[in-house]
């Protein structure tokens, strides 16, 4: 597992956001996965996605290495933020906005705004 640990430290670690989900940001496979790859995409968030059914060392060791016992995950300048449940209310609280920003991470403001209305 120390292997799968590596890469997905190296993984965390190169890219500003990654999300680690069931499927890839084009064709989620899972409710939850889609839900925050969707928000991302719609908030014009540059992120990488790594797909945990590809290969299930990472599937097993994401969980092991955030201490999280649930997929999808997002990180955002490697640090884990969380899953569907915790993106879905700091995106409709505003949180995740100023968390992007705060961390240089461009993303459309109106978008997320649009999100929040649609959800008030």
């Amino acid at each position: 597992m120390a292997d799968a640990k590596t890469q997905i430290d190296e993984m965390v670690k190169s890219q500003d956001v990654v999300l680690f989900m069931k499927g890839t940001k084009a064709m989620p496979q899972c409710g939850f996965s889609s839900k925050v790859a969707g928000v991302l995409n719609y908030m014009g968030v540059e992120f990488k996605d790594v797909n945990v059914l590809a290969d299930d060392g990472i599937r097993q060791g994401i969980k092991e290495y955030s201490d999280w016992p649930t997929i999808p995950q997002l990180y955002v300048k490697g640090e884990f933020v969380g899953g569907c449940d915790i993106i879905t209310e700091m995106t409709l609280s505003g949180e995740l906005d100023t968390m992007l920003a705060e961390n240089g991470v461009s993303f459309d403001k109106d978008a997320a705004e649009k999100i929040r209305e649609a959800n008030a």
